[in-house]
């Protein structure tokens, strides 16, 4: 039996959007369903809203999400981000972590995620991976992107 896990993210009002510009970054299958889609009627004001939301792509990529219902759109405001002795310090409280194999695998998506957003560390060579980035999206998630690599010591 195998087990896997997959992002869940919650937003406030702005699910279907974000779903579907990971979609465009990703690729692969958009599965949008509102509240309203489960009965809730048409007419209050979270039946428009997302209840499940998923992108999933054949190269294994799958995130999930919805929004919280009876919450207003919050403005995407990312934490405060510093960086200390060669690291990132930020006060979120998780990443979403992208992985690929080599940097041309990884690079398109860090361009289509790095559309409006907050770059906190450019996509790049590091130390420890021959690519490596992070950013807070338009949507506030924050993302880190790497290119696998054969631990060294």
């Amino acid at each position: 039996m195998a087990i896997s896990t997959t992002t869940h993210l919650n937003f406030r009002g702005d699910a279907r959007a974000a779903l579907e510009f990971y979609q465009s970054v990703f690729g692969g299958h958009l599965t949008v369903v509102a509240y309203g889609d489960f009965g809730m009627p048409k007419d209050l004001p979270d039946a428009d809203k997302v209840v499940f939301g998923q992108v999933t792509a054949e190269n294994g990529f799958s995130i999930m999400a919805y929004d919280v219902p009876g919450q207003a759109p919050a403005a995407a405001v990312p934490a405060a981000t510093t960086r200390a002795n060669g690291m990132t310090l930020t006060g979120e409280r998780f990443f979403v972590s992208v992985r690929g194999e080599t940097v041309e695998e990884i690079s398109p998506l860090w361009d289509g995620l790095a559309d409006g957003a907050d770059v906190i560390e450019k996509f790049g060579p590091s130390p420890w991976a021959p690519g490596f980035g992070m950013l807070t999206d338009r949507f506030g998630v924050t993302w880190i992107l790497d290119v696998t690599a054969p631990y060294a010591g």
